[in-house]
């Protein structure tokens, strides 16, 4: 039997909030795609950043995160998520989840498990030296 291209396709699934777009965040993107020919770039929900810090001031919205991230030849898909669970998970069609160094804690340890049970590959990308979101948003405040 035959395969068809779709059943070859590897899908790749990073996570972020992707506010503050910078160099990092194009060469995750393109680490991804050494791993799959289809990358899903989930980008976090307004409301639910402000719901695990409240202090964020984000600079773009929700959506005008997705139109930044949408744009990129790289990119094949955008989706908006509000948290990292199975919940979330279950509903995306992927083969690989790519977490970035900074990926830690309870919700990616649970996801990381999920993934591993479900015969999803988990791979962690190495972040950019010297590019940070956070010194970035500090330099605007």
């Amino acid at each position: 039997m035959k395969e068809t291209r779709r059943e070859a396709m590897k899908r790749v699934l990073t996570f972020g909030v992707f506010d503050y777009f910078h160099l990092g965040h194009l060469r995750l993107f393109k680490q991804c795609k050494e791993y799959g020919d289809y990358l899903i770039v989930a980008v976090q929900n307004d409301d639910s950043i402000l719901k695990f810090k409240p202090n964020a001031n984000t600079l773009y919205s929700t959506i005008e995160r997705v139109e930044m991230i949408e744009s990129l030849r790289i990119v094949d898909k955008v989706i908006i998520y509000d948290v990292i669970n199975i919940a979330t998970l279950m509903k995306i069609d992927f083969d690989v989840l790519a977490l970035g160094e900074d990926h830690h804690g309870q919700r990616f340890d649970i996801a990381k498990t999920w993934c591993v049970e479900h015969d999803k590959d988990v791979i962690r990308l190495k972040r950019t030296p010297g590019i940070c979101s956070t010194n970035i948003k500090g330099n605007f405040n």
